[in-house]
């Protein structure tokens, strides 16, 4: 039986299928696949991200690659947001729908009062960030946007994640434009005027809006991932003619 292909973009944080575990379900009755942006290894040394690059991997996973048809839905988190924007102005035509998770995409809302004032606070880390250890980095970034400590990385992997971080280009300097007649799903947690913000902008030019408890994460509560779902779902119903 055919199955409609979904793809999951994650964050800054976990990748792969470790970062979408409410989703893994998903794919009993979708062809679901749970993409590593770029940089993203178990082994390998990170390297510098690539917005670029990330879109090219997107649209990768949309390709015909065998299965009969090409194109899918996209579903992304934080980061991943921007790499989903970004394909999808480029081959809307393979975007079945954008779902977005508290989306990164401030160059959107860049003039807005809540990303102005996040963009003014991480800007000067960012700018300093070639310059600082990893530990040092994901400590203040942290301290930051969280407005907590956090314990120094230990394991290899948590070396890793600190080095990802600090090697992560600043969401801000996307180049991204909205990308019409995709159906489009934003899911918040409610707890962060800036992603709010986003989410309004995003509202406001014919996007869903959706919120679920769960903080920066609200796709790991029951809830986010019942309106997830749901939203696939119905679009898939009104475009399957398109994946026949």
């Amino acid at each position: 039986m055919f199955k409609q292909r979904v793809v999951f973009v994650h964050g800054a944080g976990s990748f792969g299928s470790a970062a979408w575990p409410r989703q893994h379900g998903m794919a009993l009755s979708y062809d679901a696949l749970f993409l590593r942006r770029h940089g993203y290894d178990p082994v390998a040394e990170p390297v510098e991200s690539s917005f670029e690059e990330d879109a090219r991997i997107v649209l990768r996973s949309l390709a015909d690659d065998g299965r009969g048809a090409a194109g899918g839905h996209v579903v992304a988190h934080s980061q991943g947001a921007v790499a989903a924007m970004m394909a999808a102005v480029e081959r809307p035509d393979l975007v079945f729908s954008l779902t977005l998770v508290e989306p990164a995409c401030l160059s959107l809302t860049a003039e807005l009062p809540a990303t102005a004032a996040h963009i003014s606070l991480m800007r000067p880390l960012f700018d300093a960030r070639h310059q600082m250890s990893d530990q040092d980095f994901q400590r203040e970034f942290v301290r930051r946007v969280y407005a907590t400590d956090l314990q120094q990385p230990a394991t290899a992997e948590e070396k890793r994640s600190a080095r990802r971080l600090r090697l992560q280009a600043p969401a801000w300097e996307a180049a991204l434009h909205i990308v019409p007649g995709v159906p489009t799903l934003v899911l918040t947690g409610g707890w962060e005027p800036l992603y709010e913000e986003i989410a309004g902008y995003l509202r406001e030019t014919g996007a869903l809006h959706r919120t679920a408890a769960g903080g920066h994460r609200p796709h790991d509560s029951v809830e986010g991932d019942r309106i997830i779902r749901s939203f696939i779902r119905d679009v898939s119903r009104l475009q399957a003619p398109r994946a026949s």
